[in-house]
């Protein structure tokens, strides 16, 4: 949400458009383009009303199109949270004492396959590349699940990229 111009009276509003959250914090979904200068003047003033109604985290998603408002976040205290190919995320912790806003995701899933014949051979393979490239070290087919992936779709489709052995 964006503060929005009435038309009808030329008023502009006193504070950001924000969506209370379940943890005591705003999200701001900022839409339309906006005055870097206007930007900065509504997020001092919704940042003190929010401080009065002891809100505790605010969000900030930004489209791409507006990243013309990062500086005057920036310089009202705002960090980076995380970036998406089309938006970028900031926010801002109000009460004094520890941050408890979450972290950014920082992992990946990695994925192992054990896969046995029927005549109970175990499939192993060795590294292309990697740590273990070249050492001689025998390991299971392993890799990294891909975002939205099932992991054992996952599994499945390393072995057959590792080893081009078809499982099921």
């Amino acid at each position: 949400m964006s503060a929005s111009v009435n038309s009808s009276s030329a008023t502009v509003n006193k504070f950001l458009n924000g969506i209370n959250d379940n943890y005591g914090g705003v999200v701001v979904q900022m839409n339309e383009p906006m005055d870097p200068q206007l930007f900065a003047s509504l997020l001092k003033s919704s940042i003190s009303h929010w401080r009065q109604q002891a809100k505790k985290g605010v969000w900030i998603k930004l489209p791409i199109e507006l990243a013309n408002l990062v500086e005057p976040a920036v310089k009202e205290g705002f960090w980076f949270h995380h970036a998406e190919p089309n938006y970028l995320m900031l926010v801002y912790w109000i009460p004094g004492g520890a941050n408890t806003l979450p972290a950014n995701a920082s992992h990946r899933v990695g994925v192992g396959a054990f896969v046995m014949n029927g005549k109970r051979e175990v499939l192993v393979v060795q590294e292309n590349s990697g740590r273990f490239r070249g050492t001689g070290i025998w390991k299971f087919p392993t890799g990294v699940v891909d975002e939205g992936e099932d992991i054992c779709v996952a599994a499945v489709r390393e072995v057959k990229e590792e080893t081009s052995v078809s499982i099921n």
